[in-house]
């Protein structure tokens, strides 16, 4: 699946809208994500960056973006950088997942995520893959720790 996105990513990255059109459609095949609708700026193997517009949808009562739309942001940048880094050899799912919220969240938030694989996946093994949540400012809001599991892929 990784090697498929990051397919995609690279036929649609250069066009005219070609990001936006990734992200759209990154919604669609998970819609969960797509609720936040982010948006992909720059992804290789396991390297991620992308962002969430502030918008009445994702806020709280507090008058600033709501902590579980932050989590959504920080799970799809860690999963990302995770399973682009496998390819299409391998597979991934959450199965343990940690945010540290810093400070308030307000205006468009800027998450990345960079990570790397140990060597082969020759056995299921856990993964943990951290992102960072960042501000206009280019303040740290939220910290994300999301353990994925992965495997091979079945023949």
């Amino acid at each position: 699946m990784g090697g498929r996105i990051l397919s995609l990513w690279r036929r649609l990255e250069p066009l005219p809208f070609g990001t936006r059109i990734f992200s759209f459609l990154l919604g669609r095949m998970v819609p969960y994500t797509g609720t936040i609708r982010p948006r992909v700026l720059e992804l290789e193997p396991g390297r991620v960056k992308a962002e969430m517009a502030d918008r009445r949808r994702v806020r709280n009562h507090l008058d600033s973006v709501h902590a579980i739309a932050l989590a959504n942001l920080g799970e799809l940048v860690t999963g990302l950088a995770t399973i682009t880094a496998l390819g299409d050899g391998g597979r991934g799912i959450a199965v343990h997942f940690e945010v540290d919220y810093r400070k308030k969240a307000r205006g468009t938030m800027r998450a990345e995520c960079e990570t790397d694989l140990p060597g082969s996946l020759d056995e299921p093994l856990d993964h943990v893959a951290r992102g960072i949540i960042r501000d206009e400012d280019g303040d740290v809001v939220a910290e994300v720790r999301a353990t994925w599991r992965l495997a091979p892929r079945s023949k």
